[in-house]
């Protein structure tokens, strides 16, 4: 593309991952010209960092824990994971860190791939610098969407650029288990990590400043995950804080040594790396927000149609993590489906329907965001917690059940502890929250989403057979236990 030469498609996403990628595709499948634009590699952070090489790590770690506990298979476990093939394993599952399916992907469904460094130049406009160090101009005659994710947020600790810590990247990528492993934050990707790094042989010391981990979801699931981890050797601390951490010099001299960290309480640890799982932050920095009105670096608020509200003119888009709406990779393709449509209705001069049930509203990013926490034991919640639904309040009739009860669970696993939860709102009668935890719970997570997204009766769910003998019976135990109370 010659530098001098303006070329103009309809639609001009920022952004390759799996957010983009849905939003070109349903844009492309409208018939509108689509171009995206990347500066890393097509697929984005859930294809290499996050989602797939986290699972990949985990996957063994957890089917190894299910397996223990079978009669007949225990001794089949006994002794180490086969570190090198699990690494192997999540090596494929990144790809190796090339994206040539991902392109070739990209092409076959006639969206045009630029590489290179976007930014937004004005209304319509985005500029590129490519790696020869070019620059080519997009204009957009209908729509530009920005899809450029979040980035692991790390706390303003002095000196933490010469500590060269961990951030989920490193986490998910590195080459070997380190010996020793320092985990700062409590949330869902301080506790895959801390679960796939303490069953791959480190030693794991995992600080968190709430009272319990995993903070956001209903305190027995934290309590359970807690429980698990330290029966593995995990060492857990609450309420702890890093008020200073150095690494050593190794024997070059080059600062690759071990790191020595200081909590709020004086306890010093040591240990060979440290990972920050302290949030998010928009990659929003650098993408010429400024040539629009809107300040760099900042999250970009947006309606229920994706389109960025500061904007005039209906033509600027934030889909995925970058709005902050909903932080999960399957949100953000919920979204850009949306977007897509949108993008497309407006195109065609359609006049938008965005009702609730309306093709063109994101609003299961406010009414049921499903997410699974994959650790031993699984997470899975959707909708609404107690304190959720005290904060915005909404009264709700609280049914919990212990899934070890079920047939299906001891099938699983005879030892099997788990538990379920699922809120009731008392005046509409439908189930508007949903928390599982124990082993396999995650396909669970699909029905509870169904029943809070269609709003089925309670009454109703009676008619809705689960087979047996499966975990899926928790339902009929939860109508159950909720008559006979």
């Amino acid at each position: 593309m010659p530098a001098e030469h303006i070329h103009t498609y309809d639609v001009i996403v920022i952004g390759a991952g799996p957010v983009g990628e849905n939003v070109a595709d349903r844009t492309t499948a409208a018939g509108l010209s689509t171009v995206i634009v990347e500066s890393e590699l097509a697929g984005g952070e859930c294809s290499y960092w996050a989602c797939e090489p986290s699972k990949a790590l985990l996957r063994p770690v957890l089917a190894r824990a299910d397996v223990a506990h079978v009669p007949g298979l225990d001794p089949v476990v006994e002794g180490p994971l086969d570190v090198e093939a699990v690494l192997a394993h999540r090596d494929r599952m990144s790809a190796h860190w090339k994206d040539d399916g991902q392109v070739e992907w990209i092409r076959s469904v006639g969206i045009d791939l630029l590489r290179g460094h976007g930014r937004l130049a004005g209304e319509r406009e985005v500029s590129v610098e490519t790696p020869d160090g070019d620059t080519v101009r997009l204009r957009a005659r209908h729509a530009v969407a920005v899809c450029t994710g979040s980035r692991a947020a790390l706390p303003p600790l002095p000196g933490i650029e010469e500590l060269r810590p961990w951030t989920s990247r490193e986490a998910t990528s590195a080459q070997q288990p380190p010996g020793r492993l320092v985990i700062v934050g409590g949330g869902v990707v301080g506790v895959e990590m801390a679960t796939a790094w303490q069953g791959l042989g480190s030693r794991v010391t995992l600080l968190a400043r709430e009272d319990g981990l995993l903070p956001r979801m209903e305190p027995f699931a934290g309590e359970s995950v807690t429980e698990r981890l330290r029966e593995a050797g995990a060492d857990i601390r609450f309420g702890a804080s890093v008020v200073e951490a150095k690494r050593a010099d190794d024997e070059g001299g080059k600062g690759g040594g071990e790191v020595r960290v200081w909590l709020s309480d004086g306890a010093g640890i040591t240990a060979d790396e440290i990972l920050f799982a302290t949030g998010r932050a928009p990659r929003s920095e650098d993408i010429g927000l400024d040539t629009v009105g809107l300040e760099p670096g900042d999250w970009l608020a947006v309606d229920d149609s994706l389109t960025v509200t500061a904007v005039p003119g209906n033509w600027l888009y934030a889909v995925g993590d970058v709005n902050r709406r909903a932080l999960l990779t399957h949100q953000g393709k919920y979204q850009a489906r949306v977007a897509g449509s949108v993008i497309a209705a407006r195109a065609r001069g359609e006049r938008l329907d965005t009702g609730r049930w309306a093709p063109h509203s994101s609003t299961a990013d406010v009414e049921a965001v499903p997410s699974v926490v994959f650790a031993d034991p699984v997470v899975a919640s959707v909708g609404l917690t107690v304190r959720e639904a005290e904060r915005v309040g909404r009264t709700v009739e609280v049914v919990d059940y212990e899934i070890g009860h079920l047939a299906g669970a001891v099938q699983y696993r005879p030892d099997y502890r788990g538990r379920a939860r699922i809120l009731i709102d008392r005046d509409r009668q439908v189930v508007v929250g949903a928390t599982f935890v124990g082993p396999g719970v995650e396909e669970l997570l699909y029905s509870a989403t169904v029943a809070i997204t269609g709003e089925v009766p309670v009454e109703r769910l009676w008619h809705a057979v689960p087979a047996f003998p499966t975990i899926s019976e928790v339902w009929l135990r939860l109508l159950e236990t909720r008559r006979d109370s």
